[in-house]
């Protein structure tokens, strides 16, 4: 079974850059308290990096 994260929102994007508010965007996030699972791989762990400040990560 493939590695996965659950990536969940926990900072307003108000405020934001326009990339950072395009790659919250591009993980599936919409509001605050919401959770995505993704897979573990370099991509999204670069997405998640570049919003580090607006997310919180768990393994799954």
């Amino acid at each position: 079974m493939a590695k996965t994260v659950k990536v969940t929102l926990v900072k307003s994007t108000i405020g934001c850059k326009k990339d950072q508010i395009a790659t919250v965007k591009a993980l599936g996030l919409r509001k605050i308290r919401q959770t995505v699972e993704k897979p573990d791989n370099d991509q999204i762990r670069g997405m998640i990096f570049k919003v580090k400040h607006l997310v919180s990560v768990e393994e799954a």
